[in-house]
């Protein structure tokens, strides 16, 4: 099954806004700022609102398991935001999880 380009759009968009809420939850659990705590809760609404349009469109053995692409965000958000050490194996990890999600969505 191919899928749109604006369909790929939103599952990026949407794996995005999933890092993006964790990572609003992580500058509050330090900072105890509530903007963070919005944010955070923000972000996971807006992907959660796009998993469900998503699955109009696309079968659930593809929106789900591309949800794996939230961790992919997740690791460069950890690296570069908030300057944590990412060690040779979770750079295995990723590429083993956009191998397998190429598979999926081509």
């Amino acid at each position: 099954m191919l899928i749109d380009s604006w369909m790929m759009v939103v599952l990026i968009v949407m794996t995005l806004c999933g890092a993006m809420g964790g990572a609003g939850l992580k500058a509050y659990a330090t900072s105890r700022k509530k903007l963070h705590v919005l944010m955070g809760l923000g972000f996971y609404g807006i992907g959660a609102l796009l998993n469900i349009v998503l699955l109009k469109f696309l079968p659930l053995t593809v929106v789900l398991p591309a949800n794996a692409l939230t961790y992919v965000w997740t690791l460069f958000i950890a690296k570069f935001a908030f300057r944590e050490k990412v060690g040779t194996l979770r750079w295995l990890g990723v590429v083993c999880i956009m191998g397998g999600l190429c598979f999926l969505v081509w």
